[in-house]
């Protein structure tokens, strides 16, 4: 082949190769437009509606309020307001009433006073409690563990008096009532059974200070129990069975 062949051959193939790769850059120019066309027009079309319940698309539209936003009523908030202020104290709730505490341990204390009946007629346990536990101490500084003696004689003298009672009785009783009575009542043996740590009961002065106890309380209990059920003319009667129940208070405390 001459060298006049050769200069035609390889500037044939130049041109070929360059025509090649300006086709290719135009073809993929082309697909690429054609591609973002397509994505424009994807993007800017709406979703369609079949994908998404009507009920949604209808609530979103005619939903014009504001989440999670209650309406302010003005009424409400002084309502709760006026609440707080008219409730009773926290030691009222709870049935502690220093007060009647005091009048009840007076009324104890002077078997001579007359009781009121509205007040005595309560379910207060807060000085039963406090007399029971403080007769156990004492009992405890004497060298006697009567705890246990204490709240269980406790309880049943509470259940007997109250079947009692209410057989006696017209209008009736409460487990109540009768506990606080006869715990307020025991408040007499806790002064005999604090002379206990201070020198023995186990002679004549300490039965003689015995019996003169059990009458204290009995009188009392009775004396309350006649104010508050109204049971007129029986005192004598209700004093009886108190005098039992406090008597084996009494043993404890002596013996």
């Amino acid at each position: 082949m001459s060298n006049f062949d050769q200069f035609h051959l390889d500037f044939y193939q130049s041109n070929y190769t360059i025509d090649d790769q300006e086709e290719g850059y135009n073809s993929y120019g082309s697909n690429e437009n054609l591609c973002g066309s397509r994505k424009n027009q994807t993007g800017a079309q709406p979703p369609a509606s079949g994908f998404a319940p009507s009920e949604m698309l209808l609530s979103s539209q005619s939903y014009t309020g504001q989440i999670l936003q209650p309406t302010y009523s003005p009424d409400t908030h002084l309502g709760y307001a006026d609440g707080f202020d008219e409730e009773p104290p926290l030691l009222e709730e709870l049935g502690i009433n220093f007060e009647h505490i005091w009048q009840k341990t007076l009324t104890v204390l002077n078997p001579m006073k007359p009781a009121d009946g509205s007040i005595m007629n309560e379910t207060d346990l807060t000085g039963p409690m406090v007399f029971c536990l403080a007769l156990g101490a004492t009992l405890l500084l004497a060298g006697k563990v009567h705890f246990g003696y204490v709240y269980g004689m406790s309880a049943i003298g509470c259940l007997a008096m109250h079947a009692l009672l209410n057989l006696m009785s017209v209008s009736g009783v409460s487990h109540g009532c009768v506990a606080s009575v006869l715990g307020y009542c025991l408040l007499p043996m806790v002064i005999l059974s604090s002379s206990a740590v201070v020198f023995s009961l186990q002679g004549i002065l300490g039965t003689l200070l015995a019996l003169f106890i059990i009458g204290w309380c009995s009188l009392s209990a009775s004396k309350i129990f006649t104010s508050a059920l109204a049971m007129e003319g029986q005192q004598l009667l209700i004093a009886y069975p108190c005098a039992l129940l406090y008597g084996l208070f009494a043993l404890l405390t002596v013996f």
